[in-house]
Formats: structure tokens, C-alpha cells, sequence
């Protein structure tokens, strides 16, 4: 086996996120959650190591990553991505920045790339700007973010803050020129002693034009984008490959690249700890067509146990329908989240959450319960780990970014599937369209293949 890309991401959202594309480009992908060795036997072309490090201090991050790159060296792997959030979620101590620089000294490396983007989703980088759609990130929906509010869009002070060294701008100008004239940006950003080099990014041609110029690179960082642009060039497929061998969320005999998908019989469970400006969108339409309840925070503070047996309970007695799974959620208005926070305090409140969440997951499968659709980062890593998943394969999108996924079981009795969602990803019908999907059925009213509508980029503006 030959291993192309290894990937190191810091949540389960993420993770599954950039696997998903890699699997559009054409490459047999794995995803290992937390490996502490090398498995063996494992025939993948990509493997994507899923790590829970977004926002736990710096140096258990640091640790934690390093463990991953070196798994993932064991493996042999050719090319390390460092894969964070498209919205470059982060504060100002890290965790990207220190991340980063520890994986550069790890594989012995003085250099690297900065490429967040995601064009589909609407995340572009403009003069080292991130954008939301037509926002700047600090004027988007993530200035609210309850874990990580950003408060900055310029990747190249971000990562100088964070980081231990320069970054230098590779603009738009010279990636329209094509890879030969990023290459020698790069090379010149390096050669000035530059440590990061901040590319922009408006489209998938930018994507595939930063893969083709970075397959020089031992560490490469970014979003699932810069995943999908440097598979592409290994695989020699394009955009308009990948986008036509996709599958289309509407069409639900869709396959995977290396196999016919078949889903998990037994009920299905939608779980939202998400605070995000689309995943509120997303609760407030599954609502209107599902069994649904809001999170009692006091209760799950005060009175983890009892609620827990009692919330369960709702759970399967609602699980009645395949096309309408119950809803638990904690997705909040950001005043709101303010209010809770201010009265348990930030930390406490999202431990609270996400060992609810994660308590509930596992007793619901206890219970028969094989499907678990997730929003939130935090909240998919608490609910993965909770159930014991080792790793996935991954299989088709929902959205942009969003796959199915199902547990490595070599009992298949004993394997679920998930598909672990990044708080503003899908349209705001994702719900309905992963439940129906997984259920086998069609929704003719879902829109444009899970590209952002027209309500949605006018509420990024």
C-alpha cells in the first residue's frame, strides 16, 4: 500500500468532512479515530486520523497531534495535512498556530501553507482575508461562536499571532497564473524566511491549482479543500470529475467511489449541539416535520441522570417514523447561549453538553438505535467517542463536506452509521435529507444539491 495523504484533523466533523471529498477525488479513504499505532492490513490510498483538539489547551493539542502524525508516518504516509475548520476556528493562543509549527519541527520542515477555503460552502480567501459568502469571517456568524468567536479575518495576522513566525500573501494575481507561478511565490515567501504562506482562494480552479503546486510539500494546512485540490492533482482527476461522480443527495441508490452504500437498518436519532447561525436554520425547518425537543440545560446540569433515562425514553417512543427522526437539540439562539453561559459558566456549560450528549448516544444505542445524525464539532467528538467508534468508511455526501459514514465493525451486526456535521454546512433541509436518504426515500423538494440557496447567501451577507 502506498499511502498518498495522511491527515490529521482536529474535530470529528472535520474529519469526516475532507474524507468525503477525498473520496470524490478518487482515493480509497479510512478514517481512524484517535489511533494510539498503525493498524495493520489497512488497503487505503488516504487515511484520516480524527482527533477532538480544536479547543483543549494548546499543549495537550500539540501531543495529541504529533501522536497522530506519527501513526500516520508508520503508515507511510507520502503528505501530511493539518485539516481545521473552514472558518479557521481558533483563539488567539491556538490551537492552529502552535499545531502547526510543532508538525513543521516534527517532520523536520521550516514551511507551509495556509488555505482554508472552501469555495462550495462559500469560505474564500481574498487579499489573506477569510471570507463567509460576502462577509468578512469577524462580521459572519462566527463572531458569535460560542467556543471560538473570531474576531479577526486576516489569516496573515492570525497566524503570526499564533504562530512562531512570519506569514507571507500569495495573491490572487499570481494563482491565477496557474502552478508554476505559485511555486515560485512560494519558494521566493520561503527563501525570505517566511514560515506560512497565506494563498488566495476564490474557486475550485484556485483549489486545484494550489494542489498541483504543493505536491512538493511534506505538511500542508488548511481546510477540506486544499484535501480536494491535492488529491486531485495525485489522481489526475478534475473538478468537473469530481463534482460529476459525486452523488446527488436527491438521488439515493447512489454509490460510493469503491463500493454499492447500503445503510443500517433500525431507527435513526438526530442530535444538534451546534450553535451556528445554519444549524439554527436546520432545527427550525426539521421542527416543523419531526418530533423534536429543546435541551433542558438546568436540568442536564442539576440532574444528569434522571433526564438522561427520561430524554431516552422520549427518544424511542418518537422513533416511529423513517422519515421523521426525533430531534434533540441544544442549538440555540447566540443570546441565549450568553445567558447560559453567564449563569454556569462557559467550560462547565459545554462539558455539560457534550458528556450529555455523548450518555445519551450511547444509551440510545444500547436501546437499537443505529443511525445518528450530529451537528457540532465538539458535540460529534463527545457522541463518537461515547459510542466507541475506532474508525469509518466513508461513503456518500449529504452535502458538500458531509458524509455518510459507518463504523469499521467486523460483526456487521454491530456497526452503525453517522454522519457527524460542521456547524454551518448543508442547506437548511439537512436534517430531512440525511434521515430520508438513510432511509431510502426521496425528497423532491430538496434544493441544488446541497450547494447554499439563495436565503441562506443572503443571510451570510
Amino acid at each position: 500500500m502506498t499511502l498518498r495523504i495522511g491527515v490529521i484533523a482536529d474535530d470529528f466533523t472535520g474529519a469526516t468532512d475532507i474524507a468525503g471529498f477525498l473520496v470524490s477525488a478518487g482515493l480509497r479513504t479510512a478514517q481512524l479515530n484517535s489511533p494510539k499505532h498503525a493498524p495493520e492490513n489497512l488497503d487505503a490510498d488516504a487515511v484520516v486520523i480524527s482527533l477532538k483538539t480544536r479547543s483543549i489547551p494548546a499543549q495537550e493539542a500539540i501531543e495529541q497531534s504529533l501522536g497522530a502524525c506519527r501513526v500516520l508516518r508508520q503508515l507511510g504516509a507520502e503528505q501530511i495535512i493539518f485539516k481545521y475548520c473552514s472558518t479557521f476556528d481558533s483563539t488567539a493562543a491556538g490551537n492552529i498556530g502552535p499545531v502547526t509549527d510543532a508538525l513543521l519541527e516534527e517532520l523536520g520542515e521550516d514551511f507551509t501553507v495556509v488555505v482554508p477555503a472552501l469555495p462550495v460552502n462559500g469560505r474564500t480567501v481574498y487579499q489573506s482575508n477569510l471570507f463567509v459568502h460576502h462577509q468578512p469571517l469577524h462580521e459572519s456568524g462566527m463572531k458569535d461562536h460560542p467556543v471560538t468567536p473570531m474576531t479577526d479575518s486576516n489569516l496573515l495576522r492570525l497566524m503570526e499571532a499564533q504562530g512562531s513566525g512570519t506569514a507571507a500573501p500569495v495573491p490572487f494575481a499570481i494563482v491565477e497564473q496557474g502552478p508554476d507561478a505559485v511555486r515560485e511565490a512560494l519558494d521566493q515567501a520561503r527563501a525570505e524566511g517566511a514560515r506560512y504562506a497565506v494563498l488566495d482562494t476564490l474557486n475550485h480552479d484556485h483549489l486545484d491549482t494550489i494542489g498541483q503546486a504543493t505536491t512538493g510539500l511534506r505538511l500542508l494546512t488548511g481546510g477540506s479543500g486544499i484535501g480536494a485540490g491535492l488529491a486531485r492533482a495525485l489522481t489526475g482527476q478534475s473538478v468537473q470529475q469530481d463534482q460529476a461522480e459525486a452523488p446527488d443527495p436527491a438521488d439515493h441508490d447512489a454509490v460510493s467511489p469503491a463500493e454499492d452504500w447500503s445503510f443500517t437498518s433500525g431507527a435513526a436519532v438526530v442530535i444538534s449541539g451546534s450553535a451556528s447561525q445554519m444549524t439554527n436554520r436546520q432545527v427550525q425547518a426539521y421542527s416543523a416535520h419531526a418530533p423534536h425537543t429543546a435541551l433542558d440545560i438546568p436540568r442536564v446540569i442539576d440532574d444528569a441522570a434522571g433526564y438522561l433515562a427520561e430524554l431516552s425514553s422520549w427518544v424511542l417512543d418518537n422513533s416511529t417514523s423513517d422519515d421523521a427522526a426525533p430531534m434533540v437539540y441544544a442549538t440555540a439562539a447566540p443570546e441565549a447561549v450568553r445567558q447560559w453561559q453567564q449563569s454556569y459558566g462557559a467550560e462547565r456549560l459545554s462539558a455539560a453538553i457534550e458528556d450529555f450528549f455523548g450518555q445519551l448516544a450511547a444509551r440510545l444505542r444500547s436501546e437499537g438505535v443505529t443511525r445518528f445524525i450530529v451537528a457540532g464539532g465538539e458535540t460529534s467528538g463527545a457522541v463518537t467517542q461515547a459510542l466507541g467508534v475506532d474508525g469509518f468508511e466513508v461513503g456518500p455526501q449529504i452535502a458538500p463536506g458531509v458524509p455518510w459514514t459507518r463504523s469499521l465493525e467486523s460483526d456487521p451486526q454491530r456497526r452503525i452509521d453517522l454522519t457527524l456535521k460542521s456547524g454551518n454546512f448543508g442547506d437548511p433541509d439537512f436534517f430531512r435529507t440525511a434521515v430520508q436518504m438513510s432511509a431510502g426515500q426521496s425528497n423532491n423538494d430538496q434544493p441544488n444539491n446541497g450547494q447554499p440557496d439563495a436565503a441562506q447567501q443572503e443571510e451570510d451577507r
